[in-house]
């Protein structure tokens, strides 16, 4: 399996454009799946110049209902003819940031004929499922922070129930790509103890020094997984976490590309 970072928060060439957001290409033996848009059309311009031709793509899975994955997803239908897109069934829930600021996805798409909507557990076929674990316990803590819902004209925490989880079965590997993590990045490891994981973390706002970074490092070094990180991790939380779990840990720039 091969995986591109089609674009996130850095850019590995001057070349390629970065912003705040997360789109993954990746090529398994029998698929070609781009995981989340960004949030502009960036990604797609990413993958002409690195000599990506993402018309061939056989699907593409959005992570959750926030803009910066899935901003780029009306660019993504008009430039891919025939693959299907495959959200969870809540992914148009009205997010925000703030009681203000809406960060959910474009509503004039919610009735696209080629999106899929679909819940726990659904099988993409060859060794590929997405997963919300909406039902499973949260063994470790995952704060809604400042997201939030519009229910009913107010405002009620975020629980994410519109962020699902890709997992690859491949070469006896477990690899797992989420988009942000926002159920708790030791949860996920709980859950699915992936020997690849690849995606955000959401740490960006801890404390780099503070005792809850270690304490969720401390989890993921005990976990064994190989993890390749971006996006809403932080940079400074990232360098935390490398001091701890090493060569482990890869930061994932735009441009780069990984291979399993």
């Amino acid at each position: 399996m091969r995986i591109w970072t089609l674009i996130e928060n850095t850019t590995s060439s001057a070349d390629l454009k970065a912003e705040h957001g997360l789109s993954l290409y990746l090529e398994t033996e029998s698929k070609k799946v781009l995981f989340d848009t960004g949030q502009t059309g960036a990604f797609w311009e990413n993958a002409e110049t690195l000599g990506i031709d993402l018309t061939r793509a056989d699907l593409a899975v959005l992570s959750h209902g926030h803009y910066d994955h899935g901003g780029g997803l009306r660019r993504f239908l008009e430039g891919n003819p025939h693959a299907p897109v495959y959200l969870n069934r809540r992914a148009f829930l009205p997010c925000f940031h703030g009681p203000d600021r809406y960060i959910g996805l474009d509503q004039d798409l919610k009735s696209q004929p080629r999106l899929h909507f679909v819940d726990d557990i659904f099988s993409l076929g060859d060794g590929m499922a997405l997963h919300t674990c909406n039902n499973r316990h949260r063994p470790y803590n995952s704060q809604s922070g400042q997201f939030s819902i519009l229910s009913e004209g107010a405002h009620v925490p975020d629980l994410f129930v519109h962020e699902q989880y890709l997992l690859v079965e491949e070469g006896g590997k477990r690899i797992l790509f989420s988009g942000c993590s926002h159920k708790g990045i030791c949860n996920l490891i709980h859950w699915f103890s992936p020997h690849v994981l690849i995606g955000g973390f959401h740490l960006s706002k801890l404390d780099p020094q503070g005792q809850e970074l270690g304490k969720i490092g401390q989890v993921l070094l005990e976990s064994g997984t190989r993890f390749y990180t971006c996006h809403c991790t932080g940079k400074a939380q990232y360098e935390a976490l490398r001091s701890l779990l090493g060569q482990r840990l890869t930061y994932l720039s735009t441009g780069m590309c990984i291979e399993l």
